[in-house]
């Protein structure tokens, strides 16, 4: 990353947060004044020091002296404490809105979006980019404020004290600036390499505590293990590499000090013998050198941790400046759901990345009211058009309208609104049951809650469990059946109360006994309201109004149960295998 990258990134973090608490940054730069001002009172005092209390023995003095040494170091500790604080308060304000922007620009996105990436790099934004310019406003704002206004009140000090030997002394600042320089440079390159194996880790330890079960019954916990240590010794290694170049600069640095106070010391030896200098003003100077090694030190090695920061905001702005492809347009109007005709039109659609077309040239049209299954092999394209009408994808060719209305054409809330969706994928949160239905309508009363879950053939296991509609079930139910956990997904989908109902293997995951339950429900469910289903089990295929047969990507035969029974080969094909099974 070069110099005009980082400069761009930094600039952007200040008008778009920093810029924002100038006041507290502003209070952080006067108690930096203190900090700067005790400091080199400390320095300063050791003149006096010498001269009234070890050389003229100024009784008064040896009371006096040592108080005002003890007030400037509290005045320095509590300056320090309450710059330091405001900043790191600061810092934690901005690292929160961003981290609401990235959680804010991940919900918007469209699906391709989030597909297109590993759940652990967003979480690696979030976490590990984000602290870095955490690290940048709390200690790299705070050090550039306090270092300098520290080091430009010493270099005074000096300058007050004996010019010619504070000109020597800056001399080997430019040589430690330009040793920081080629050294910032290399460590906005491993922050980078660091941040991707962050991510890959996160990735892989996701991906790890999922596959538990998995694992065990496969036996590769050696292989796995084997897998995490390759994974966290590639971060030891990056994090070792850090470290090294954030500490590269200090064996330059203690060369340069050892340059400067020996040159200092053979110099002022000359000086005072000459009498051009007293003993006591040269232990001050020499403090006041001393004392400045630190700014010096911290200031040389700053640039890294800017350069930390522009890599993480480099990441973080990349999130952020991503349009979705499929968004909210305030402009548009809602839809108007009337009887929930539903028609596709010449619609094609490819994956992203992917040459072949997942379905090509789809016309299919759903009378509002009826139910429609979708059958076929796998790979046929059937959750490809579940997924195209909420516009989870949009098709590349065609149109999908609802009531003629085009679906891309309307608000997407509005059309979200109007369809529920049960997927064999079940998505469950760490939380209550009852916690879990409501999702669906978050202002539902209790009753309501009930009643879907009676419709959903669910209340009866529930009324079972330990705390009953507040038990936690444990992340994605992991506390709960697949049957159980299908039928609170059902529940959810009858309380939400769509006139759009999508049914992708709603009974895949239930025994004989819950599934009779369940089809009743559905059955409720989907009174009078357009259905869509990914069917395989007869029950729900011969209760259809139409069925539509894919095959590879096309609709190749349709119509009813019976008619396709006489008329279709491959539907045929399906149902004997349905009725061996």
């Amino acid at each position: 990353m070069n110099f005009e990258t980082v400069k761009k990134h930094l600039i952007r973090l200040y008008h778009g947060y920093i810029k924002n608490y100038l006041p507290k940054i502003v209070l952080s730069l006067l108690l930096s004044f203190g900090v700067a001002g005790s400091t080199a009172s400390i320095a300063w005092l050791l003149d006096p020091a010498i001269e009234k209390m070890f050389m003229e023995k100024d009784e008064t003095m040896m009371v006096l002296i040592p108080v005002a040494i003890v007030l400037a170091f509290a005045t320095k500790g509590i300056t320090l404490y309450l710059a330091k604080t405001v900043l790191i308060r600061v810092g934690g304000e901005i690292v929160m809105i961003i981290q609401k922007q990235l959680a804010s620009s991940i919900l918007v996105s469209d699906t391709h979006t989030i597909e297109s990436k590993h759940s652990g790099e967003y979480i690696s934004h979030i976490m590990f980019d984000v602290g870095q310019v955490f690290s940048f406003v709390s200690n790299g704002i705070l050090n550039l404020m306090k270092d300098s206004m520290t080091l430009i009140v010493l270099v005074v000090l000096m300058f007050y004290q004996n010019w010619k030997l504070a000109f020597f002394a800056i001399l080997m600042m430019p040589i430690a600036a330009f040793a920081a320089k080629s050294l910032g440079k290399r460590i906005g390159k491993v922050t980078t390499e660091s941040t991707l194996l962050n991510a890959r880790l996160t990735s892989y330890l996701t991906e790890m505590l999922k596959a538990s079960r998995m694992i065990k019954i496969f036996q590769q916990e050696k292989f796995e293990l084997d897998r995490s240590d390759v994974e966290l010794t590639k971060n030891m290694k990056t994090k070792i590499k850090i470290g090294a170049i954030m500490i590269r600069a200090t064996p330059i640095m203690e060369f340069l000090t050892g340059l400067m106070i020996a040159g200092f010391i053979y110099y002022a030896g000359f000086m005072i013998r000459s009498g051009e200098m007293g003993i006591n003003n040269f232990f001050s100077f020499l403090t006041a050198m001393m004392l400045a090694y630190q700014p010096v030190r911290s200031l040389a090695t700053l640039n890294m941790t800017f350069y930390q920061a522009a890599a993480g905001a480099e990441r973080v702005f990349k999130v952020l400046d991503h349009q979705p492809s499929i968004k909210e347009i305030d402009t548009d109007p809602n839809i108007e759901i009337g009887t929930g005709n539903i028609e596709f039109k010449n619609v094609s659609y490819v994956y992203p990345k992917t040459d072949a077309q997942a379905v090509k040239n789809i016309n299919l049209s759903i009378d509002g009211g009826s139910t429609v299954a979708l059958v076929g092999h796998s790979g046929a394209g059937k959750s490809t058009i579940i997924n195209l009408l909420p516009r989870f994808y949009d098709p590349q060719e065609g149109e999908i309208t609802i009531d003629k209305q085009d679906i891309t054409k309307v608000k997407l809330s509005s059309l979200r609104k109007s369809i529920s969706m049960v997927s064999q994928d079940i998505v469950l949160f760490d939380d209550t049951v009852s916690a879990n239905i409501r999702y669906a309508k978050m202002d539902a009363s209790e009753e309501e809650i009930i009643k879907a879950c009676e419709f959903a053939a669910a209340s009866d296991f529930i009324k079972n469990l330990p705390k009953s509609y507040e038990t936690l079930i444990g992340e994605n139910g992991i506390r709960l059946s697949g049957g159980q956990k299908q039928r609170i997904s059902i529940a959810r989908a009858v309380l939400k109360n769509s006139p759009i109902i999508l049914l992708d293997e709603a009974t895949s995951s239930l025994d004989s006994e819950s599934e009779s339950k369940v089809q009743n429900a559905i059955v409720n469910l989907t009174k009078n309201k357009t259905t869509l289903v990914i069917a395989h089990r007869l029950s729900t295929i011969s209760r259809a109004d139409k069925i539509f047969v894919l095959n590879q990507g096309k609709i190749v035969d349709m119509g009813t149960h019976n008619e396709l029974l006489e008329n279709s080969i491959i539907y045929k094909n399906l149902y004997s295998k349905q009725l061996s099974a």
